[in-house]
């Protein structure tokens, strides 16, 4: 739970950054959260949750 809110105020930190630097329009960026949305609610969201789960497994298990 705390990684995965974690991801959302980063992706949402990184999504304002760009809106605000003229990256990113704000119709594109509507697009991409309701994209987001809708794949959370989808029956792959278990999927896309056990890779970022996984892949974050990964990163924290790295020893430098």
């Amino acid at each position: 739970m705390a990684i995965s809110l974690s991801v959302v105020v980063l992706l949402a930190i990184i999504l304002v950054v760009l809106v605000r630097g003229g990256h990113l329009k704000a119709g594109p960026a509507v697009v991409a959260v309701l994209f987001g949305f809708f794949l959370a609610s989808s029956s792959i969201a278990p999927d896309v949750n056990r890779f970022l789960n996984s892949l974050a497994d990964t990163i924290a298990g790295i020893k430098l």
